[in-house]
Parts: C-alpha cells; sequence; structure tokens
C-alpha cells in the first residue's frame, strides 16, 4: 500500500490508465448498441490527497468524453474513489467535492490503520494476538470499530456534508462478515461487496441488522 500503487501510478505511468478508461469507455458504448443500458462506475484506487484526484480524474473523463462523441453515445458515468488510506477518510468532506461515491477498501485501511502487513501479522503474531487478549479478533475478518470502524464513520458523515446523495460502500473480506455488515449500517453504507459464497450470509445478515435497528414504529409488511 506505500509503494507506487493505484492512483500513484496513474500519475507516474499515464498512459496505463489512458488506456484502462478508453478501454473501459468503450465496453458500454457496445453494451447500448446492443440496447443495454450500462452505468458505469470508474473507481481510483489509493487516493490519499484531494490533488491525486484533480490530477487524475478530469484526464479520464476527457478520454470517456472523447470515445463517446466518436461512438455518438452518451454513457451515464460516475467517478468515486476507494478509500483505504486514513488520511483519504479524515479529509473526506474535501475528497467528496471531486468523488462521487466512495468504496471502502477495509483490508486495507486495516493494514494502513493498524501498520500491520496482513501477511507479516497472520503469519506471526496475530494469533497469539488474540489468544491473549491483546485484539478481541482479527480485525482482517472483523472491523475494528473503535479504530478502522471509527475512521469509517468520520468518513461517511464527512463525506455527505459535501455531498448528501454520496454512496458509499465496502468491498472486500469484511463484506461478508456479519458484525462488520452491522458496522456499515450503523454508519449509514449504502451496500456491502463481498465474493459470491459469502453472498448468501451477507445477504442475510443485512435484512436481521436492518430489522433489529429499524426506525421505532416502522412496520413491516407480511
Amino acid at each position: 500500500m506505500m509503494g507506487m500503487r493505484g492512483v500513484r501510478l496513474s500519475i507516474m505511468m499515464p498512459r496505463s490508465s489512458r488506456c484502462r478508461c478508453a478501454r473501459s469507455s468503450r465496453r458500454p458504448v457496445t453494451w447500448r448498441c446492443a440496447a443495454f443500458d450500462p452505468h458505469v462506475e470508474v473507481m481510483i484506487p489509493l487516493t490519499g490527497t484531494i490533488n491525486e484526484l484533480r490530477w487524475v480524474q478530469p484526464r479520464l473523463e476527457r478520454i470517456a468524453a472523447t470515445v463517446q462523441a466518436e461512438k455518438g453515445q452518451e454513457i451515464d458515468y460516475k467517478f468515486g474513489t476507494m478509500i483505504e488510506i486514513p488520511r483519504a477518510a479524515v479529509t473526506a468532506a474535501e475528497i467528496a467535492g471531486r468523488a462521487e461515491f466512495f468504496s471502502f477498501g477495509t483490508n486495507d485501511l486495516t493494514q494502513m490503520t493498524f501498520g500491520y502487513s496482513r501477511d507479516d501479522a497472520e503469519r506471526n503474531f496475530l494469533l497469539k494476538y488474540v489468544e491473549e487478549g491483546i485484539l478481541p479478533k482479527n480485525p482482517f475478518q472483523t472491523i475494528d470499530r473503535p479504530g478502522v470502524g471509527r475512521l469509517m464513520d468520520i468518513c461517511v458523515e464527512e463525506g455527505r456534508k459535501a455531498r448528501p446523495n454520496l454512496e458509499v460502500g465496502i468491498c472486500g473480506e469484511h463484506g461478508g462478515d456479519p458484525n462488520s455488515i452491522e458496522w456499515c449500517h450503523l454508519i449509514g453504507n449504502n451496500y456491502v461487496s463481498c465474493s459470491p459464497f459469502r453472498v448468501p450470509v451477507a445477504r442475510l445478515a443485512a435484512a436481521q441488522w436492518a430489522i433489529k435497528h429499524a426506525p421505532k414504529g416502522w412496520k413491516w409488511a407480511a
């Protein structure tokens, strides 16, 4: 997470991101011509500062506009970012001025918040930490609410001050963990995303927490 990856790679090697954006722009145009109605969301990873988005996003928007003009088709596009770095979470109001949606990369946000490499931690000391009560649970399996979860809460609150209709979700392993899904419900996430085999558990957990935390007086249809 601390090397030349994500948005940093796009800034240092802009040709790679231009090619990916052009390909991503052509596919939905093809689908539109085949009578489908695609809605494209372009997610810029590892953002740490608004200036990274200010540098990258307009260039991608120009490419998308050029492809649409060439094909004579308009496609609904949204540009957003992954929240994987603590600085992005605490400057969410600023970032939401440019990003139209947030997706928490909770595995990487956990690594950056704890300062743990997941591979190193799970191989060398994390089991001992849980056994000794230093950590209540493996934070890569269940969201650490006081730390990582608090950053997420701040991010959602501040982001929606700047953009009230901001869509927020998470992707990764936590999206299939019932305890983590409850936290996402409590802080106002719109969705969770997880691997296919975890979808049934995620859907059941989301329904259970929606019922448990329903507003007083809410009546459920039979």
